[in-house]
């Protein structure tokens, strides 16, 4: 009888974990892109957030979270399978037929978060400097949402 209720319970989890998600398998491609473009977003808010006075500024911090947003910037692209595999995707179809575009700026992000990581490597950090190179990497994200993503 026991093993029947924890049966239930999994299965209760792993339904409230697909709703949660719009029904979006987290094994999936598309589930594994948004955990990752989540966690880019967060990262970068915060660091953005942390220059903009929203958040305290605490430079420990600031260089793990750029490193951390530099590491996530090279992940997403990996999990873009070929042909659109899920019709609940915001990326526009374009994504895959324009997929030499759609390339170049996912480099053009990963050279932005590299030039952040860069400013990163000489205490004290200069708060100028990085402002530009956190604004860099949002313009970044912002032209391929331009051109790939579907609101």
């Amino acid at each position: 009888m026991g093993g029947c209720v924890l049966k239930r319970s999994a299965l209760v989890v792993m339904m409230l974990s697909l709703v949660a998600c719009g029904g979006v398998d987290p094994d999936s491609p598309l589930g594994k892109r948004q955990v990752i473009f989540k966690e880019m977003l967060n990262v970068s808010e915060d660091l953005g957030g942390m220059l903009r006075g929203r958040i305290p500024y605490d430079e420990a911090m600031f260089i793990e979270k750029a490193a951390r947003l530099d590491e996530l910037s090279k992940q997403p692209w990996q999990h873009f399978p070929t042909v659109k595999e899920d019709e609940r995707t915001s990326a526009r179809d374009d994504v895959w037929q324009r997929q030499e575009r759609f390339q170049e700026l996912a480099r053009a992000l990963e050279s932005t978060t590299e030039h952040l990581i860069a400013s990163t490597t000489e205490a004290p950090l200069n708060q100028s400097i990085l402002r530009v190179r956190v604004q860099a990497v949002e313009d970044a994200c912002e032209s391929c949402h331009q051109e790939f993503r579907a609101y």
